[in-house]
């Protein structure tokens, strides 16, 4: 039986997408790996326009989004490491993404009852 190995057989990424559900890898060997998108916390909150702004990490050992300040090694992608949760409360708010406001509802012009009012 004949094994072909590669001169540099260290995994590199070169090429990255995330969707709704999954943070997907397409390695220089050929692999294409994927993990659930909820192992990057930070990349769950972030919006889409977040996690398409990234950048490789040198000749694509991990990659980096610097509006939500995560990085993920292709060696954490292999090995299956989801990023662990901060500790606390409080620095779960100091890194959490913000997001626009929600839209104000819009009036009808129509006045309510008060609920304790008398028909």
């Amino acid at each position: 039986m004949n094994t072909v190995a590669s001169v540099n057989s260290d995994p590199r990424i070169q090429k990255v997408r995330v969707t709704k559900d999954q943070i997907i890898a397409d390695l220089a060997d050929g692999r294409v790996i994927s993990v659930p998108l909820a192992w990057s916390w930070r990349l769950s909150e972030a919006t889409p326009g977040q996690r398409a702004k990234f950048r490789l990490i040198g000749t694509g050992q991990g990659v980096h989004w610097p509006e939500v300040d995560e990085d993920i090694s292709v060696e954490g992608l292999l090995h299956g490491t989801p990023a662990p949760w901060p500790n606390t409360r409080r620095a779960a708010v100091k890194v959490r993404v913000k997001r626009p406001p929600a839209p104000v509802p819009q009036s009808t012009g129509k006045r309510r009852q008060p609920i304790n009012a008398v028909r």
